[in-house]
């Protein structure tokens, strides 16, 4: 099993949704026990490591971490909604930790 080192926040505080993507990006930071690195709108750090369109652009807010191997991978980058096409935190931070589990990283018990 890999650690999660670090959980990193690529955002921009003018993005209307700012204030949620950190509140999801501590909240993944406290139950993998890693620091979080919160960056602002660092295009080259997602261009490397984030998740891109058809035509390899990224986009801002993403949440990545950094694995105690030396991988970096995406976890978020687009907010899941609930049936009133609100953003739901509680599937959001579900699907981060199951992409952790997808990658070998330890995570809390379920």
């Amino acid at each position: 099993m890999v650690k999660v080192r670090k959980v990193v926040l690529v955002t921009a505080e003018h993005h209307p949704y700012h204030k949620l993507w950190l509140k999801l990006a501590e909240s993944l930071s406290k139950a993998v026990g890693s620091e979080l690195e919160v960056r602002k709108e660092d295009y080259v750090y997602l261009v490397e490591h984030g998740d891109k369109d058809d035509l390899g652009m990224s986009w801002l807010p993403q949440i990545l971490v950094e694995l105690d191997d030396g991988r970096v991978q995406w976890l978020l980058s687009q907010l899941p909604l609930n049936e009133r096409l609100q953003p739901d935190e509680e599937e959001a931070l579900k699907t981060m930790l199951g992409k952790l589990r997808e990658l070998g990283a330890e995570t809390p018990a379920a």
